[in-house]
């Protein structure tokens, strides 16, 4: 049986997210929202950058638009700075796993 191999332009890899460079872009897709249609493309206010946008529903049915990839311009940013930002969103996953399953350690 094969190990299957990452894609060649994937960069870095945490629990939660994939970098990967995709020239001009160097672009940060969270793991955890891969399977959620992309509703739009728009700019995140947060990062500052274009992103793939899905819609998420909570329990009272009330959509929320979050963020499945960024497209972080390669003039602009480096892959550091890309991973700084992804591991930020690990830590916030992680602190919110711990809060909800503790026991999954």
């Amino acid at each position: 049986m094969s190990q299957q191999q990452p894609p060649p332009d994937l960069v870095k890899k945490g629990q939660f997210y994939f970098i990967y460079d995709r020239p001009p872009h160097i672009v940060m897709e969270d793991k955890t929202k891969r399977g959620l249609e992309v509703r739009d493309h728009a700019l995140d206010e947060k990062y500052g950058v274009e992103a793939d946008r899905g819609m998420i529903h909570d329990m009272d049915g009330i959509g929320h638009k979050v963020g499945i990839r960024w497209y972080f311009p390669q003039a602009q940013f480096t892959v550091e700075q890309v991973v700084e930002r992804a591991e930020d969103m690990e830590k916030r996953y992680r602190a919110i796993r711990e809060l909800t399953c503790p026991d999954d350690e």
